[in-house]
């Protein structure tokens, strides 16, 4: 006699696809992603037209900062190794010794420290050209960054003990009056090679 052969019973798979899309949402909303973060900066608020007008600056008070398309650093027209830049904007903004080639200084009443000599009227301004490779240009400004936010913890440090990021608001407020965040940057340019 032959044998009948048995058949395999049938899994349901209906639910399969809804099991799958749970799962799916499971591991969307438990897993994290990695998010880039941006420069930890803000924009300040658009000027009024009526109050838009151009501002003659004196040349030592500018602090010209290119970065050309081969991603070489050009600060006041000469050469310079990204190694250099903190410091060299740090004596630009500083100007410890009242230089004439350096940014005016001017007397300020400031809370918290009396009357100070300032050089408030200092801008560093930073260009690119249209094929600067962005890591370099995000160099350059971490740099500059970097040289304010020394400048600023070294006063926050000397006056009160502290980092510049653990006082109050009101302090904060004081030394960025001393050393004023002024940094300018221009719209990529395109140089042509001559």
């Amino acid at each position: 006699m032959a044998r009948k052969k048995r058949k395999l019973p049938e899994v349901n798979s209906s639910s399969s696809a809804d099991i799958a899309f749970l799962l799916l949402i499971f591991f969307l909303v438990t897993t994290s992603m990695d998010t880039d973060k941006g420069l930890a900066r803000r924009l300040p608020p658009p000027v009024p037209k009526e109050q838009q007008k151009d501002v003659e600056i004196k040349h030592r008070n500018i602090l010209t900062v290119l970065v050309n398309a081969n991603n070489q650093l050009m600060v006041a027209g000469e050469i310079m190794d990204i190694k250099n830049l903190k410091n060299k904007a740090k004596e630009f903004i500083q100007n410890p010794y009242n230089d004439t080639n350096l940014p005016e200084k001017v007397e300020k009443d400031v809370p918290f420290f009396g009357k100070v000599m300032c050089s408030t009227k200092g801008v560093i301004s930073l260009q690119n050209e249209v094929n600067t490779e962005y890591q370099a240009y995000i160099a350059v400004t971490n740099e500059l960054m970097a040289a304010y936010s020394e400048l600023r913890n070294e006063l926050a440090k000397e006056k009160w003990g502290k980092l510049y990021a653990e006082l109050a608001e009101e302090q904060k407020d004081a030394i960025s009056t001393i050393y004023p965040m002024n940094i300018s940057e221009a719209e990529p340019k395109e140089y042509k090679k001559k």
